[in-house]
């Protein structure tokens, strides 16, 4: 009989949990406040044309657009309707030498150890204006450099881990289960410095069993972190969709990050659109050429959170939850009220295409797509879900 395939899903790199948050991450002056006002609709970040404008992380949670929650709130026609949310942080401008402390490099990267996932805004464009940290621009050197940073960082955690992992275990015998355990994850931090240091890669872009999965989400690494790059160009490039730096910016993340998703768009036009009306808005985009990247952006940071959601809709409310990818029935009753887990009976469940294509509960009842599911149950990206539990 043949292996099940492997399947890595079962535990996923990073803190486990559905609150995640995703960081604004770059090099100072490359547009990170403004992108987070754009995209929060807000003037929150103080944005400013010197290094460190922002010192203190700001904090917003961005709706995250969806179709199907839009179909859902115009069926029910709710009295209250509550989006999915991606909880986004702007951080602080990161310059060389911030693993040793230079400039405001311990609180930015305590700041980016707090997050789950990274958006790493690259700066793409030439203004005269805008003055940069180096001097020039040069986007493939600023994503060197945090990389550099952020991997530098890792190694000197990681080397004061396995020092005292093999002080604690230089008496360890073979015989015991925990001796053995402790042996395992020495072996599994050896090999996340080596990751490091001999492959020069980033932790997560290493194939880890679930078990050394384990031993690396303890260890809250920078670089086992989700990155999406962002590359911020000017109006007048993001419109013609032409800029010298992006081919030579693909040919770094090939290199160094292959996989890794690039959204190229502009901080400068999506400022321009942000205080428009939708109509105003979308009648801009037609006249110009182009469209916001806004919904790209969050749902790309949400994904690569590995969230996903599910709904509950009736006439008094229409919500979307997130849970993380995996998750089972019970656990994500819970993130509704922990009693819903503790004294979960049951789901019923249906497939949010199914309820579309029969358009009434009762004709996708009929139809024999409502299913109860019970604790074993792994949830679906848009499951509509009524939850039963014990007294």
């Amino acid at each position: 009989m043949l292996d099940k395939p492997f399947r890595r899903v079962d535990i996923l790199l990073g803190r486990p949990g559905n609150n995640l948050k995703i960081g604004i991450v770059g090099v100072p002056n490359v547009g990170k406040s403004s992108f987070f006002n754009a995209l929060t609709n807000t003037s929150n970040a103080l944005a400013a044309n010197y290094p460190y404008a922002t010192i203190n992380p700001e904090e917003a949670r961005v709706p995250v657009p969806d179709e199907r929650f839009d179909w859902l709130c115009e069926t029910y026609q709710p009295a209250s309707r509550v989006p999915a949310h991606l909880t986004c942080i702007d951080i602080a401008g990161l310059t060389a030498g911030a693993s040793t402390g230079a400039g405001l490099g311990n609180a930015f990267l305590s700041h980016v150890r707090a997050v789950d996932g990274i958006f790493q805004l690259v700066r793409a464009f030439d203004d005269a204006e805008v003055t940069h940290v180096d001097g020039d621009v040069d986007p493939c050197r600023d994503m060197t450099t945090i990389q550099t940073e952020l991997r530098l960082k890792d190694i000197e955690w990681v080397e004061k881990h396995l020092e005292g992992l093999k002080r604690s275990g230089r008496a360890l015998n073979s015989t015991s289960l925990a001796d053995k355990a402790k042996k395992e994850e020495i072996a599994t931090v050896e090999q996340i410095l080596k990751v490091l240091t001999v492959d020069e890669k980033d932790v997560r872009k290493h194939a880890w069993t679930n078990k050394e999965i384990d031993v690396v989400n303890g260890l809250m690494l920078l670089t086992a972190k989700p990155v999406t790059y962002l590359v911020n160009l000017s109006e007048k490039d993001y419109i013609r969709k032409k800029n010298k730096w992006l081919p030579k910016i693909k040919e770094w993340v090939d290199k160094n990050n292959a996989g890794d998703q690039i959204i190229p768009f502009s901080v400068a036009f999506e400022e321009r659109l942000s205080p428009m009306t939708p109509e105003e808005k979308k009648a801009e985009e037609q006249k110009v050429g182009a469209v916001s990247n806004l919904t790209k952006i969050t749902h790309a940071g949400y994904n690569s959170l590995e969230l996903i959601r599910y709904f509950t809709a009736g006439p008094d409310e229409v919500r979307a939850w997130t849970i993380r990818k995996g998750t089972k029935a019970p656990a994500a009753a819970g993130v509704i009220h922990s009693d819903f887990e503790k004294k979960f009976v049951c789901g019923e469940i249906m497939a949010f295409d199914d309820l579309k294509e029969n358009k009434t509960e009762a004709a996708t009842k009929a139809a024999g797509k409502l299913r109860q599911q019970g604790k074993p149950y792994e949830m679906v990206d848009g499951d509509i879900a009524y939850w039963k539990a014990g007294a």
